[in-house]
Order: C-alpha cells, then structure tokens, then sequence
C-alpha cells in the first residue's frame, strides 16, 4: 500500500493520486509552481490528458485547490555494459508559493518510492531544476552535461567539404521520416551508451512537430540522416538557425543542434561535420552533450569550441542496491563491502558486491565494511561518472579499509562519461 491519503493531514492538506477531473487544476498548480500565466486552455488539457497515467500523477489538495503536483512515468536507464534498468522518472514536481516548506514534497516522494518499490522498479530519476533539493531524498547528480559554441570561423576546418568521404552520404529528411527511422537508432544508440534513457512515442511526436502541445512555442527545425556505405540509417540530428546578419550584409547565423544521436562513430563524425559545414552558418550551438563529447577534438583548433553551460543533468536514487549492482558490467574484478546508508531505510545496509568482466554477484552481508558511503552518493557513482576517491577526500565518503576508494574506482569507473541528452 502506497501512503497516500485522501484524508486531510492535522495541516489540513490531502495528498492524493488524481482522478480525471483533477487534471484542470493539477495543470493549473504545475503552471504556478513553474511561474508559468496559471490558467491552462481547454485544448492544452484535451491534448495532455491522454498521456497522462492517473495512477501515476500526485496533488497536494487544500481545501480542494490543487498546490502541490507530482508525476511520474515508467522508463529504462542504460546501464554500464548496456542493460536496460528499470527506472520510475520522477517530473513535473512543484509546490506552490502560498505552501512551501510544509512537507509536501516529502510526502509527494515517499508516495512514489513506496510505489516503485512495489512495481519492482531498481532505480528513482529526475532532472533537477535546483541543486539542493533532492540530495535529501537520496538522489545523487549521475550525468553531467556541457554545452559548446562553435566559432567556425577560428575552428580550422576545410570550406570545401562536401559529405562523407567512407561512402556514407548525409540526406534531409522530413519528421515524418525521422519519426519512422530515428526511434531505432536512438535505441541502438542507447544500448551503446550508459546514461542514455527510453523515449516513448509521444517523446518522437513532439520531437517532430506532429500534435504538439498548445501553448509550448514550436518552431519546424531541420532534419538530417547519416546514411553508411551499406545504406543504414546509422545517425540523425535535429537543428534550427537563427537570422543575424551584420551590418556589412555578412551572415552570422547561429545554428543550435537540437539532437544529435549516433549508432557509430562514423555517424557522429559525418553529421557534426555536416553541421559545421552549412552556408551562411558561423557559430554552432552544440546542445546537451556529455562533458567527453567528441565535437571539441574533431575541429583542427578545439579552441574555437567555448563551453557555455557545465552543469548536472540526470540524478538518479538506488531503490534495490542489490539489483542495480548486478545490472551493471565491470571491467575489473574486484570484491568490495559497502555500507550504504539511507535516511528513508528503502536502501540502506551492508552489502558485498564481487565483480567481474564476466559478471556480478550482491548480497546483503554482515562482513566488515570496506566503504561507508550515503545512497545518493551511490546514485552519483552508479553509472561510473564519479570518484570515490574524490568523496572520500571531500569527506563524504569514509575509507574504513585503506585502499578500498581506489579498489572501487577501478571497479566502478568507465573510460567514457555517462550521457543523457534528454530533460523529462
């Protein structure tokens, strides 16, 4: 049983799952947490409402108003190695201003884990819009994102280029297209990369113009495919451009990748240098990338790529620390006792993982710890993005035998940085 209650607490505020005639003033609460104008149209609830899980989908109720919103939705987190991870997403998450600081948020979460727990689900994630929320809830920032611009103009690359030179060609393509043939490049992709998340088919709609929602301002942008010699759809990207000329009537048109996803290297190197090819185009926005993306090495000078944005992205929480441990690949082998601790008892306790390149094993323990270490910690390390090394010496972490942060660093760290390029 979840603890929701459609009964008002002694504050006299009831937090409960929603039924459909809730949806108006639900939206309503999500517009005003979001310092959005409050009041949604008929069309933007019409076409909300059918993607909308009910079961899913939390409000905070005084009085009948709507103050507090919760949602979440079912998703796969790829794992290191490539499995697919059973995650609850957590969004559109507010409070409203006249009830803050009333626990509403807490009861809002301890409803859901209570749920995913229930649904079987290993992993909690979100995109935090601000840093110090969630760490309380045992969520730890496990990808990290970096946004370049380009300045053509200084990166050295060749003004005659004009396509591939592997017998791979680059084609425009409608949406209608790119919804056909993107989704399983995406999954490809993502099967590649840890870090990468499920999309559904609304996430395609939306990404192509096709029924999008009233009121989010929608420009068509520009889509292209990475085609191999052997004629497979091997990568994609999504971009627009603005229109600044200067006063000499030279263009200084800024293009802004929406996304950009490659299957194999070949793909993500054709399509960026297509993108830095485009007449008129003299700066180019790189969008939401890992922090080891390949597009500042892939210029001549990768000076003439500035980093605008470094920020966190997507923070996960360890509901099953036995089953996410096992879920994961490892490239050494290694035997490690943690002490994972958890304010909320979901997670928390001593557990032995044996790893290696051939699989894992984590079970429950009463054997000596090796580490101590706080479960949104454990988040932050999970997909191989963090240093244990690093929390220890930050005072966060605590090596109960010496040596077992390097031993879990070489464990649990990747050669390539987590990636999600994808804010739910």
């Amino acid at each position: 049983m979840t603890p929701d209650s459609p009964f008002p607490s002694p504050g006299g505020l009831a937090v409960r799952t929603l039924d459909e005639g809730d949806v108006p003033g639900w939206i309503r609460a999500l517009h005003t947490g979001f310092v959005r104008p409050p009041t949604p149209t008929p069309e933007e609830v019409a076409v909300r409402l059918p993607h909308y899980d009910l079961s899913r989908m939390r409000g905070a109720f005084d009085e009948g108003r709507c103050v507090a919103t919760f949602r979440s939705f079912a998703q796969e987190v790829t794992a290191v190695g490539g499995a697919p991870v059973a995650a609850t997403a957590v969004t559109n998450v507010s409070v409203s201003p006249t009830h803050r600081r009333r626990g509403l948020l807490s009861r809002l979460m301890a409803a859901e884990f209570a749920d995913a727990r229930e649904r079987g689900d290993v992993l909690a994630t979100l995109i935090a819009a601000e840093y110090p929320i969630y760490g309380r809830y045992g969520y730890g920032p496990a990808t990290w994102l970096t946004r370049w611009k380009v300045d053509l103009r200084r990166a050295g690359l060749d003004p005659n280029w004009s396509g591939p030179q592997d017998g791979g060609r680059v084609d425009l393509v409608d949406g209608d297209v790119l919804r056909k043939v993107g989704p399983e490049v995406y999954d490809r992709a993502r099967a590649l990369r840890h870090g990468m998340v499920s999309r559904c088919a609304r996430d395609w709609e939306r990404r192509t113009g096709w029924n999008p929602v009233p009121g989010e301002p929608w420009t068509e942008p520009f889509h292209a495919t990475y085609r191999s010699a052997a004629g497979e759809v091997e990568g994609y990207v999504t971009y627009a451009a603005d229109d600044a000329w200067d006063d000499g009537k030279q263009p200084l048109l800024t293009l802004t990748v929406r996304d950009l996803v490659a299957a194999t290297p070949a793909a993500e190197r054709a399509l960026w240098r297509y993108v830095c090819a485009i007449d008129w185009v003299t700066f180019v926005r790189s969008g939401n990338r890992a922090p080891d993306d390949l597009l500042p090495s892939l210029l001549p000078d990768p000076r003439a790529a500035r980093v605008e944005t470094q920020a966190d992205m997507m923070w996960v929480r360890v509901l099953d620390v036995v089953r996410a441990l096992e879920a994961r690949a490892y490239d050494a082998s290694g035997a490690l006792v943690l002490d994972v601790r958890d304010a909320t008892g979901l997670a928390g306790g001593r557990y032995r993982l044996d790893a290696s390149p051939e699989g894992a094993a984590c079970a429950p323990t009463s054997l000596a710890a090796d580490l101590v270490l706080d479960v949104g910690d454990l988040g932050a390390l999970y997909l191989g993005d963090g240093s244990v090394t690093r929390l220890v010496a930050l005072g966060r972490a605590e090596e109960a035998v010496p040596g077992a942060a390097a031993r879990a660093d070489l464990l649990l760290r990747t050669p390539r940085r987590a990636w999600c390029p994808d804010i739910f």
